[in-house]
């Protein structure tokens, strides 16, 4: 029998004359059926809302960071897909999420442990490059690839970001007091 599947899915054909077995990233396979098996994996890209928190940074201060990444097992890379099906066949698309989720945020607690809460506000997109790296590097061997990771939120319970916005937006007032009493002088000289 011929077994057909879109581009979304891969199938695995294992059994009587299948060693190593099969594996068709949106194609078409025969099989020999009562001898060998077919088994499919989904393709589909898993958005994941990856949230870590109350994780203490590098000075201490206890951060809760949002993050959204988005992975799909990779159908084009033979050896990723073979990886992906020696860890993932036979388990839905919600368990699959679920180990890449668990992935992504330990990366994401390790990265933010390892940076100041400053770093982590003032340049998002070294911290989201951070996370990307380390993450595909290590979802690489489940067979996942990382498309997409980009920082969401951050915020604490403790007003620390409150407080930094505070002493930026104080500091701004105080240059333009200083700038407004600096004209006003200047224009009152000129007028003497």
């Amino acid at each position: 029998m011929f077994f057909t599947c879109g581009p979304n899915e891969a199938m695995v054909v294992s059994g009587f004359c299948r060693s190593p077995p099969v594996m068709v990233a949106g194609g078409r396979v025969f099989v020999l059926p009562c001898i060998q098996q077919i088994q499919r994996i989904s393709l589909n890209t898993l958005t994941l809302n990856v949230k870590s928190e109350k994780v203490y940074t590098r000075h201490g201060v206890p951060i809760s960071v949002t993050g959204i990444a988005q992975v799909k097992i990779q159908g084009q890379n033979k050896e990723m897909l073979a990886a992906a099906c020696q860890m993932f066949l036979g388990k839905t698309e919600a368990e699959i999420a679920h180990i890449a989720l668990e992935t992504l945020e330990g990366h994401q607690r390790a990265i933010m442990a390892h940076m100041t809460v400053e770093e982590i506000y003032k340049d998002r997109q070294k911290f989201s490059e951070q996370v990307f790296k380390v993450a595909s590097s290590d979802l690489v061997n489940m067979g996942i690839s990382v498309v997409s990771y980009t920082l969401k939120d951050i915020h604490d319970d403790q007003d620390y970001l409150h407080s930094l916005g505070k002493a930026r937006t104080a500091q701004v007032q105080k240059d333009a007091r200083i700038g407004e009493a600096e004209a006003k002088r200047d224009a009152g000289i000129r007028e003497a």
